[in-house]
Formats: structure tokens, C-alpha cells, sequence
């Protein structure tokens, strides 16, 4: 029996036929392999492709068991914001309504196309199961009503923790009364597309949603051109994560085909590499697949299931923040089709970035062409037979050997850039291009070039399995873990026999239990994923759904329609206003000591908060995107900030910022109201009228941002300062309360308008746990404020110029990233401080204690390859390992020798001063985000004298506030941060 396999690209179509018998022989059963140019119809060219298979093959069409597709369809769609292949999309969320309405961060190009109604119903759920609000059946009614009023028929129905909802209250109730009102409405649950992460889970259930008419179409394009060639088979289609779905599948969910591509060419390269087969596990080393093709190569990391390893956090897809699954690709521009430099003077060559692309065969030296590539210097070297040799005859010893050289840098570099572990590695070599590898690699044991290794694509599709997934939230508390889990693994399993996997080849490949931190009932997030072969069916046997669409002659016709112009630039974002100004030569506003905030001066705040969060303080995106609605929507003039000094003594001053659990404020996100019903509730119990200003608790993270939606509301303006100068994990570590400011009265309120208030307490940490319990009734997902305070002890207890600061570390990381300068002394050239380690995560160590995510992260040198790549002050001549233990925030760091066992640790920096962990980009990674293989840089900066200068301080915010049997060490004096008010004013 027979399986074919094809890969529709952007330039190329690809397919090869397997005999599923022979897969032992040496060509792994690959009887057949193809490639012709991808045209602009759905059918046409995969017709072309399999029939030349086919025919290549002389396979009988009735013994072929199945046809899988892998196509960039639907993602291209996205990515080019083609208004003829997508729809208009209402949205439906069951929860309070939002401070940050559905396509908020999308590009106005993809919004203008795909934009509909929102509408908030009454649903949603607690992070412990509780509902939030019931499902009103009158609401929902009348939402359908209004959606159909608008002509719409595409939906995305989105309910808080729907992960949670394995009852189906709440999404697939409400989308059974919705079908019961209207059943011509395609709709989409955000449960079904994504886990954890209700933005990122929003948007991907509405691209999803806006594609479905596409996918539709061109599924249905597949089915006529498989019944067209007289195939009787099951069509399946591949998928992010390697695997197969049923067409119909595919249709509800296209979004989930989206990165298949690459995938396949993975899954293939492993295959065609005999990496399945019994004996063959690799088990003391890593397997990446190196893709060379004619301009880029593409690396992946193979986990030991077989499938890429998948991106971490979110994905960006078309500029749409989103969370579903897609494999951690990394590019370089080295191909077969490289340009090749020579500097006459220097006599440097160089290697890419640029290439001929797919006019090799005409512009190569051996094609008869004048441009010397990559391939030409293959030639030369007589490593491969391509084209005339003849024609490069001419290319010096030196050149070839300074080029062969830079393509084994090149090769080395990326390599090591996605290891994974420190084990050694098996490189497989696939893609037309691969032929540029002609030397041994540093740090890889084997290299591999399979048979069909340029059809590996094809191939992959051909043998893709098929996969069972389950990914929820559970409460363990009061529960046998045990049970919960063996009850995720059979859901699982139930799952990939349901779709056509074999129940005897059913293997789990990954298994991930994630404790919530700041959560008291263990709620864990639970990921199972299991594979199987697919079942062998009967030849000539329709499997498929026979009431399936098939798309017509007139339907291909409209869809190849030439696309109309957007009415907006694709490339534009709406929420990166710093892409459209000179940096350099932007000047905040500020006028009579006042400084009027833009939404430029909101992102750069937003990127230097997250610096001084020191890998806490929640993530500032989510609130960013608040800041920013709030400016653009009557904020102007109102979103202020003034310098500490010029307040008066008598001046009152209120304070307000988000209190609860990280995993719950990326899911529940704010309605905008618990801050201001909390500072509303306590100001009317203390007598207050009015107040003056705003103050911000913590300037590290998103609560750094938390002040500016307070600002506009209330019409007062925000101090430049914090009490922390930082972020640190309790309320009882602001400043004032440290010297003995009254911290209570405090109110803690939520969406619903429940507030509480902690009018007395023995001690500042028994404030906390008191608030940390009402928090965990209110959902972990509250507003709290504290007793005011008046201008006096601001004065002297505000860690001043703190919003200045982040404004500058902001504007230095985008500039520096902007004209590609020295980061580190961009950085502090307005920040004073030290640059500790430069080098790259070798492990992470993370557990749950007492509501805080715990651990440590250890950190290596950079190869003497990686470290020539960046400047002089971007690094630290230290071979030592750097080890950095982390209780939210980061406590220490210390250079730990790796060659002594259980060695002493040499403390080079700890609280209170500041560390921070860069990634490449020059953004903060926050402790949840440290993984392996992260190339990075670690800052330290020095603390405010509020908490170095007094026991006090150190009491509370340095070693011993953690447990730590250490002193504070110091990588210098603090200076004030510069004032944007001071240096900008004009009168």
C-alpha cells in the first residue's frame, strides 16, 4: 500500500510516494519524488505534482492509501492581508467587558478587513472553577440577532479560563443556543484553538475564524483535484506541530496548518534519516535538521518524539500576537544561491546575506552566468559536480578556501545557536542547498545527508502521524494527581484513536505538569500529547466526509482574482508607534514642567519597566496596551507626569496597582475598574474628596504602567518615582513602609465591584497575607491601593525619576536595536551600571513556594566564534558559569566554578540592587521566560540609598528579607536617574 505526500510552498510544489512495506530499505520506501512551481489556483499544480509521482512510480491509484497536503494557504492569506480570501469576524466574549477590546493590537491593514462587533456576555470562570456569571440565554439571543443584523456569519466565542471548561458550560453551551438562534453562523471556541493566555487566544480564535470560508474553498479544492486524478483515499492534511488531521478538521481549524511547512521538512529529514527505527535512538545526543535551501537555511531541534521543538510564549503571525503551537525555526542567509564578496583591497570574503534566489541557473558562474555563489565555491572545490566546472576554474585557491571557511562559521553558528542541551549533535542535512556543506563542524558529531533529502518536505507529509492532544487546567488540591493525570493521558489517547490513529501504536511523547504561582489551590496547567501511526485502511475505500464541498471552476476563478490593494501599509502596526518616528530626533513633550505623555514615550516606558522589573513584576505588554487605549481614547493632555519636587507638602497622594497572580492577569484581563473602585472606596471611608497626584507601588513590570489609566480617569497627574525603584514580590517592600509610613487602611477590589478592606493589622506582613487571601476569593485578579500620603513623606521616601528612567533604558534599547550600536553602552550611557555576564542559558530550575515561582537559572560563555560577533563592552572575559537563583525576581548572582563539584559560589552582585536578564533584543526576560539556549546578557544596576543606606533597607529588600546567609554585595554607587521633565522642558 501507498501514501503520498505533498508540500505546497510559495515557489514550489513538492510530492513523493511511499511504499508503506519497503520503509526498512535504505530509500526508507520512497518510490517517487517531485517538484514543480506552486500555481496561483488551488488545484492545478497538485494535480501536476501527483500525477507526475504517479506516473513515476507506476503505482496502481486504487492501492494509495492516503494523500496528506501541507500548504501555506491559509497563513499566506493572513500575512498578506488579502481582503478576497478573508472575512469579517463578531466577536463574542463571556466575560466582563475589557479595557482592551478585541483587534487592539492588530495591523490597521488586517483590521480594516477582518473587523467586527464585539459583544460581552455574561460567563467566564475563576481559576479554581468557580463561574464568574452564569450564561444569560437573553443576551446571547440578542447578540445573534445584531450579528445577523450585520450580515456576518463568522464568529470567535471566547470565554476567561475556557481551558478549565471541561464541561462545556460556558463556550460550547453558549455556541449550542447561538446554532439553535441562527445555524448558518460558523463558530469558532477559543478553548479548541489555544491554552492559558487570553489575548494571544482571542486573536488566534479570530484569524482562525476569518480564514474558515478560505479554508473551506480550498480544501474543497483538494477533494476535486483528488477526485479528479481517480483517488479513492483519505485526505489529511499536516499540521504546526508534524501531525495529521482529517480534512473536515482542518476546515473548522486552518489555523492550525499555518507553520506545517517547515514542520514537514523536519519530520522528513528524521524519517529519511532512519531516526525511527528500532536501535537508532540517538539517545546521548540532540538531533537538529539543517534546511539549506537556494537563500536561507532553517534550523530546528528535534525532540526525542521526533517533532520540532516548538516556539516558546507567543508567536507573531501577519503582526498578530497569538499562542498556537509552531516550531522554533532559526534563519540565516546562507544558501546555494549565496552571493560570494571579495574585497580586492582587504582580500575578505564574505558569504550572504544576499543571494540570486531562484535565478541560480542563470546567474551562477557555472550556469553561465557572472555571479559567484555559494555553489560555484562548491564546485571549485570539487566537493560536487553542478553545472559547467569549467566555468570556475578561474576562482583563486584563497577565495574558495576564505569562502569555504565563512560557510563553516556560518553552519557552526547557527548549529549552536539552537542547541538544546549540551550534548552532542547529529546535524541531518536536507533542501536543495545542502550540497554547500563540504567540512567537518565544530561541535557536531555527525552530519547526515539522507536519500530524497530535497523532497524531504514532501516526505515528512507522506509520513506524518496522527496526534491526541490535551492541554487544561486542573485543580489538585484535594486530589489524587495520579488520577488526574492517567485521566488527561486516556483523554488523550481517546483523542488520537478518534481521529485515525493506529490504537496499537498510540505512544505518549510529552508530558507537562505547570504549577500556577500565587495560587493556593495547586492549580496546575496539564499538558499530554500522544502520537500514533495512522490506521491502515482498506485500499479504494472513501474515507472522507462525503458530504464534503468540493470548490467549482467559478469559485478558483473569483479566488484567483489579482488582489486589490489594502487601503493600509501590511508592515504598519498599531501598536508600534516608535517604527514611525526618527528616533534620534524625538523630543517628548514637555512644557512648564509638565511632560504630556505620547504613545511613543509609552512604549519606550513599557520596554524600560520591564529592565527594571528584574524579572518580575508581571509582564507590562497587557497593561502597555491599556496605557495606550486609554491616551488614544481622551487621554491627551490629561496623561501627565511631574517632577517629585514639585509637590507641595501638604499634598495628598493615592496610590493603585494590580494584585494577584501572573497566571491569572494574562487570562483575566482587566476591566479597567479595580483600581479606581479601590482608591473611590478608601478615599471615601478616609473622608477624602480630592486628592493631587498618583504615585506608582513598583515601577518594575506592568505595574510600572498601572498608574497612567489612574492618571487619565481621575484627571492627576503621575509622579516621576516609585517606592521601589524595582520590582519586589510583596506590598510590605514599598519604601514608606519599611520606615514605618502607615500602610493600612487598604482596599483590594475586582471587575464586580467587590472591595475589601484591611483596616488594621499587627504587622506589614500580616497585611499581606490578609490581602493574599481576599485576592484568592476575588479571583487573583484585583485592584489594591493603600492609605494615602502626603506630599512630605513622598518627598522623602520616593525613589525619584523612576518613569524617566524607563523612558531613557526604553529609547536606548529601540535606538540601539534601530541603528544596530552597542547596546550595553546605549544602555548605561543613561543608566549607570555593570555588565556581569555575557553568554548563554545551559539550565533552568523552576518549583512553586509559597505562592512564588522559585528556582535558578545557570548560565554559560559564549563560544570564542560567539563572542567575536559582539563588541567589546557587550562581554565579560569570565569562563566561570553564572548562577542566578530567583524567588519572581532575580535574588543574586554568582560565578560558580563548573569543574569543581558542589564548589563555592563567588557572589558578584545582590538585592537590592538591581539584575537584569537581556535577550538579544535588548528586552528583559522574566524569570517564567528563562529556557535553555537563550543568548544572553545580565546587567546589574545600583539600589536607591533607601534601601542600601539604612538596616532598615536592607532588612526588608536585601539578602536576609529572602533567607539568604549572605551580605549585600554591591556593583556600585547609586546616581540618580536622569529627569526627561529637567532635560525636555520648554516654556
Amino acid at each position: 500500500m501507498y501514501r503520498i505526500g505533498v508540500d505546497v510552498g510559495g515557489t514550489n510544489t513538492d510530492a513523493a510516494i511511499l511504499d508503506t512495506g519497503s520503509i526498512s530499505t535504505p530509500s526508507r520506501g520512497v518510490l517517487a519524488s517531485c517538484k514543480t512551481p506552486t500555481t496561483p489556483d488551488v488545484t492545478s499544480g497538485i494535480k501536476e505534482v501527483v500525477h507526475r509521482v504517479l506516473d513515476k512510480s507506476g503505482v496502481d491509484r486504487g492501492h494509495v492509501l492516503s494523500i496528506a497536503i501541507g500548504t501555506t494557504h491559509f497563513v499566506n492569506a493572513i500575512v498578506e492581508a488579502d481582503a478576497r480570501l478573508l472575512n469579517k469576524v463578531a466577536v463574542m466574549l463571556n466575560l466582563t467587558p475589557l479595557k482592551i477590546p478585541p483587534y487592539e493590537d492588530f495591523p490597521p491593514a488586517l483590521k480594516n478587513i477582518i473587523s467586527g462587533p464585539a459583544f460581552y456576555l455574561d460567563g467566564g470562570l475563576e481559576i479554581d472553577g468557580r463561574e464568574i456569571l452564569p450564561l444569560n440565554p437573553t443576551q446571547i439571543k440578542s447578540a445573534v440577532k445584531a450579528i445577523k443584523d450585520e450580515g456576518i456569519t463568522m464568529v470567535a466565542l471566547v470565554g476567561v479560563f475556557s481551558p478549565l471548561d471541561h464541561e462545556g458550560i460556558h463556550e460550547e453551551a453558549c455556541k449550542k443556543i447561538m446554532l439553535e438562534c441562527d445555524s448558518s453562523l460558523s463558530i469558532v471556541c477559543s478553548h479548541a484553538i489555544g491554552g492559558p493566555g487570553l489575548l494571544e487566544r482571542e486573536n488566534a480564535t479570530i484569524l482562525n475564524a476569518s480564514i474558515l470560508s478560505l479554508a473551506k474553498k480550498t480544501i474543497g479544492g483538494f477533494r476535486r483535484a483528488i477526485k479528479e486524478m481517480n483517488l479513492t483515499c483519505q485526505l489529511y492534511l499536516t499540521q504546526n506541530d508534524g501531525t495529521l488531521t482529517d480534512a473536515d478538521t482542518a476546515a473548522r481549524y486552518p489555523i492550525k496548518t499555518f507553520a506545517s511547512g517547515p514542520t514537514n521538512s523536519m519530520t522528513g529529514a528524521a524519517f529519511l534519516a532512519g531516526l525511527d527505527k528500532p536501535g537508532s535512538n540517538r539517545i546521548d545526543r540532540q538531533v537538529l535538521v539543517v534546511d539549506i535551501g537556494g537563500t536561507t537555511t532553517d534550523v530546528c531541534a528535534l525532540l526525542p518524539s521526533g517533532f520540532p521543538r516548538q516556539a516558546p510564549n507567543f508567536v507573531e503571525v501577519g503582526g498578530v500576537r497569538t499562542a498556537f503551537s509552531m516550531p522554533e525555526v532559526l534563519s540565516i542567509g546562507l544558501g546555494g544561491g549565496s552571493r560570494i564578496g571579495v574585497d580586492e583591497t582587504s582580500g575578505k570574503v564574505t558569504v550572504g546575506p544576499d543571494s540570486v534566489g531562484h535565478y541560480l541557473t542563470t546567474k551562477a558562474m557555472v550556469f553561465d552566468g557572472n555571479v559567484m555563489t555559494a555553489t560555484d565555491i562548491v564546485v571549485a572545490s570539487g566537493a560536487e559536480i553542478v553545472g559547467n566546472p569549467e566555468k570556475v576554474r578561474g576562482i583563486s585557491s584563497d577565495v574558495v578556501a576564505k569562502a569555504r571557511s565563512q560557510i563553516k562559521r556560518l553552519l557552526e553558528r547557527v548549529i549552536d545557536n539552537m542547541k538544546v542541551s549540551a550534548a552532542p549533535v547529529t546535524a541531518l542535512l536536507v533542501g536543495g542547498g545542502s550540497i554547500v556543506h563540504m567540512d567537518d563542524l565544530e561541535g557536531v558529531a555527525e552530519c547526515i545527508r539522507p536519500p530524497h533529502h530535497d523532497s524531504a518536505n514532501a516526505v515528512g507529509a507522506a509520513i506524518a502521524k496522527v496526534a491526541g492532544e490535551v492541554d487544561v487546567i486542573e485543580i489538585l488540591s484535594g486530589r489524587e494527581e495520579k488520577d488526574i493525570i492517567q485521566a488527561a493521558e486516556a483523554k488523550a489517547i481517546a483523542n488520537a484513536i478518534e481521529k485515525g490513529a493506529d490504537k496499537d501504536d498510540i505512544k505518549i511523547v510529552e508530558l507537562e505538569k505547570l504549577p500556577l504561582s500565587y495560587t493556593t489551590n495547586k492549580a496546575t496547567r496539564i499538558i499530554v500529547k500522544v502520537v500514533g501511526r495512522l490506521r491502515q485502511e482498506s485500499a479504494g475505500t472513501v474515507k472522507d466526509n462525503q458530504e464534503a464541498t468540493y470548490v467549482t471552476d467559478e469559485e478558483e476563478a473569483q479566488e484567483m482574482k489579482e488582489k486589490q490593494a489594502t487601503s493600509a501599509d501590511t508592515s504598519k502596526s498599531s501598536v508600534k508607534p516608535s517604527l514611525e518616528i526618527d528616533i534620534p530626533s524625538y523630543r517628548p513633550d514637555v512644557k512648564n514642567n509638565v511632560w504630556y505623555l505620547s504613545p511613543v514615550d509609552l512604549e519606550f516606558i513599557a520596554s524600560g519597566v520591564g529592565v527594571l522589573g528584574c524579572g518580575g513584576g508581571g509582564p507590562s505588554y497587557i497593561q502597555y496596551l491599556v496605557g495606550l487605549r486609554y491616551l488614544r481614547n481622551g487621554g491627551t493632555g490629561k496623561l501627565r507626569v511631574i517632577a517629585p519636587k514639585s509637590l507641595k507638602d501638604t499634598d495628598i497622594l493615592c496610590f493603585g496597582s494590580w494584585y494577584g497572580a501572573p497566571s491569572v492577569s494574562g487570562e483575566r484581563l482587566p476591566a479597567g475598574t479595580e483600581i479606581l473602585t479601590a482608591i473611590e472606596s478608601l478615599n471615601k471611608l478616609l473622608g477624602y474628596k480630592d486628592f493631587d497626584a498618583v504615585v506608582a507601588d513598583e515601577i518594575g513590570g506592568g505595574n510600572g504602567l498601572a498608574t497612567f489609566p489612574t492618571s487619565v480617569h481621575f484627571d492627576k497627574p503621575v509622579v516621576d518615582g516609585d517606592f521601589m525603584g524595582r520590582a519586589y514580590p510583596t506590598m510590605e517592600h514599598g519604601t514608606p513602609y519599611v520606615y514605618g509610613q502607615p500602610i493600612t487602611p487598604c482596599a483590594l477590589a475586582d471587575a464586580k465591584g467587590n472591595v475589601s478592606i484591611v483596616m488594621n493589622a499587627e504587622s506589614n506582613a500580616r497585611v499581606e497575607s490578609m490581602l493574599r487571601t481576599t485576592a484568592v476569593e476575588l479571583g487573583l485578579m484585583a485592584g489594591v491601593t493603600e492609605r494615602p500620603l502626603m506630599g512630605e513623606a513622598v518627598k522623602k521616601y520616593i525613589v525619584p525619576n523612576t518613569l524617566s528612567q524607563s523612558w531613557y533604558l526604553g529609547r536606548a534599547i529601540h535606538l540601539a536595536r534601530r541603528i544596530k550600536t552597542d547596546l550595553i553602552k546605549a544602555i548605561f550611557d543613561v543608566s549607570p551600571g555593570k555588565l556581569l555576564y555575557t553568554g548563554k542559558i545551559i539550565d533552568v530550575k523552576r518549583d512553586i513556594s509559597r505562592g512564588y515561582t522559585v528556582g535558578e537559572c545557570i548560565i554559560g560563555p559564549l563560544s570564542e566564534d560567539e563572542r567575536e560577533e559582539v563588541s567589546s563592552s557587550d562581554t565579560v572575559d569570565e569562563q566561570r558559569h553564572l548562577v542566578i537563583p530567583f524567588q519572581n525576581e532575580y535574588l543574586y548572582a554568582a560565578y560558580l566554578d563548573p569543574t569543581v563539584s558542589e564548589g563555592k559560589e563567588d557572589v558578584i552582585c545582590t538585592v537590592p540592587d538591581l539584575i537584569s536578564i537581556l535577550g538579544q533584543d535588548g528586552e528583559a526576560i522574566g524569570s517564567p521566560e528563562l529556557r535553555f539556549g537563550l543568548k544572553v546578557k545580565v546587567i546589574g544596576m545600583p539600589a536607591h540609598p533607601l534601601w542600601t543606606g539604612d538596616p532598615r533597607g536592607l532588612r526588608v529588600g536585601g539578602p536576609q528579607g529572602f533567607g539568604l546567609d549572605m551580605e549585600w554585595t554591591s556593583i556600585g554607587k547609586y546616581q540618580e536617574p536622569r529627569s526627561v521633565i529637567e532635560d525636555f522642558n520648554t516654556r
